[in-house]
């Protein structure tokens, strides 16, 4: 990948809003060579979207949670993350190595809608849990080295 390339991705990932112009001033290229570029980093992949980003204590989802799950049968299908696919409290599912199989970042409003997700999942995915409750969150979402 070209170093603009990776300057381009750096400025859309601190500010998925930025315009071609601004884009185009700050890498010193024109505005169409800019929405060139983007359009080629998204249709190659590398910029799969834009999102906003919320206050999740604003929308009533103010208790992160990390679950991690393992197979209560460790000869059952590895397929948790199909399994879980429909519970929407579920953020982000990622495969780790280690003890568990996968650990989940889950966002609800109260400790009681987190005990109801977690026997949710036992049910739906067959698994054990072991979860972290987050305190507070002094920074997320860093811009990636590039």
């Amino acid at each position: 990948m070209e170093e603009i390339d990776r300057q381009i991705m750096a400025l859309l990932a601190e500010d998925g809003r930025m315009s071609f112009t601004d884009l185009a001033k700050e890498t010193g290229l024109s505005v169409s060579a800019v929405h060139q570029r983007v359009r080629r980093l998204q249709k190659r992949g590398a910029i799969r979207g834009f999102t906003a980003l919320l206050d999740h204590g604003q929308i009533g989802l103010a208790l992160t949670a990390f679950v991690s799950i393992k197979p209560t049968d460790p000869a059952a299908p590895d397929d948790a993350p199909e399994r879980l696919a429909h519970l929407s409290a579920i953020e982000a599912c990622h495969s780790v190595a280690g003890e568990e199989s996968y650990i989940l970042k889950v966002r609800v409003g109260t400790p009681n809608e987190l005990e109801e997700l977690l026997q949710q999942i036992r049910a739906a995915a067959n698994v054990a849990t072991r979860t972290t409750v987050v305190l507070s969150t002094p920074w997320e979402g860093r811009r990636p080295p590039l």
